[in-house]
């Protein structure tokens, strides 16, 4: 089973991705957790390129191209070896992230990145995405305070764009949700950690047909 966690800097799909991850090693269910970009040694260095606030001046088509890379590398490395062997997927982004940023959020041709994102996923769609969804403001805010607390100053380059790019992204996703409801769980990003860990959960164990 393939598992994403969508929404804009600052939802907490990261730290959601994270729990339900010890939740399902905490049961023995064979899983990785793993993420767009960086998902691999040379997706870290994609990734360094990609976040990095020196690179303001790196142009879209070469930031849907270097996104494209990285996937490229993701599948065939890690998620496709990792579906044969029957292992549960949780990732941080994928292509749904590429439609939202480089399409909504940049302006970049959907049709292009469909066909890119088709491509470099061999086609692999996720069984089921969480999309965390906040308002932009809330979102920018804890971005902004967890890359001070954790002296983060190398990724902050999609933090450092107007909140007119936020919206877009974030607008983005709700139509990508809209148009798949059946894959797309949107949940209130603004609800407490917990609350929203415990709402996951549920969703998974239904997906599992299991308890956990």
């Amino acid at each position: 089973m393939f598992i994403t966690f969508e929404g804009i800097e600052g939802s907490g799909k990261s730290t959601q991705a994270g729990l339900l991850y010890k939740v399902l090693k905490r049961n023995d269910i064979p899983s990785i957790l793993t993420r767009e970009p960086g998902g691999t040694r040379i997706g870290q260095q994609i990734r360094q390129i990609l976040m990095a606030t020196g690179n303001s001046e790196l142009c879209g088509a070469s930031e849907l191209l270097l996104i494209q890379a990285d996937r490229a590398q993701h599948v065939a490395e890690v998620l496709k070896p990792a579906l044969k062997k029957g292992t549960l997927i949780i990732c941080d982004r994928f292509t749904d992230a590429t439609v939202a940023y480089q399409g909504h959020g940049r302006g970049l041709d959907l049709a292009l990145i469909g066909r890119l994102n088709e491509y470099s996923s061999q086609g692999l769609r996720p069984d089921c995405t969480f999309l965390l969804d906040c308002p932009v403001e809330v979102g920018l805010r804890r971005a902004l305070n967890r890359d001070k607390e954790a002296k983060r100053q190398t990724e902050g380059r999609f933090e450092q764009e107007k909140s007119e790019f936020h919206q877009r992204v974030r607008d983005g996703y709700l139509r990508l949700a809209a148009a798949e409801s059946t894959r797309f769980v949107v949940l209130d990003g603004t609800k407490g950690k917990d609350e929203l860990a415990q709402e996951i959960l549920a969703f998974t164990e239904k997906l599992l047909g299991r308890h956990l």
